[in-house]
């Protein structure tokens, strides 16, 4: 199988110099839908505050090494591809992608991460974000479990998350 069959987080990306990849697996009444997914890792409602607060402190120090803060949509849904959807961002200092894929039968999601980068602003940025982005995404796809957790009708707690769950994979690859 090839790296781009496997995610299109690949496809504009195909050697990249940071990739990482989670799976995790979903509840029996957690959706299917990969954009509802991307949006609900992506939106600020259902991060962990400490990483709704990571994002703010990058706005204001990436500033420092000349790169423009993020605009507002830079975590919308680009694209879908079958069970996969994809965001993606290219900026003066890097290229980043990110397919969020559900295998429905499996009842797993995986997050594919891959960065590009453009010049030394784009090292400089990353060497923070190397370090704490496997932490980060565990903890996104923890805090979108506990929102469709809550939005489960009441009564039903067949889609609680416990946190007891380590059925989990991270790994990252680095060129």
């Amino acid at each position: 199988m090839s790296l781009t069959a496997w995610s299109i987080a690949l496809r504009d990306i195909p050697h990249p110099d940071y990739a990482d990849a989670s799976i995790a697996p979903i509840g029996p009444d957690d959706p299917v839908d990969p954009a509802v997914w991307a949006r609900t890792l992506f939106g600020l409602e259902s991060m962990p505050r400490w990483v709704v607060a990571a994002l703010h402190v990058r706005q204001l120090a990436v500033r420092l090494i000349g790169i423009p803060p993020a605009p507002r949509d830079v975590f919308q849904v680009r694209e879908r591809v079958g069970d996969e959807v994809l965001i993606a961002a290219d900026d003066t200092h890097l290229d980043f992608r990110c397919g969020v894929a559900i295998d429905e039968r499996m009842r797993l999601l995986r997050v594919t991460t891959t960065v590009r980068f453009n010049g030394w602003r784009g090292r400089v940025y990353f060497v923070p974000v190397r370090l704490a982005h496997p932490i980060v995404v565990r903890a996104m796809i923890r805090g979108a479990r506990r929102s469709f957790a809550r939005a489960a009708p009441v009564g039903d707690t067949s889609s609680k998350f416990t946190g007891r769950r380590k059925t989990s994979a991270h790994r990252t690859l680095e060129g």
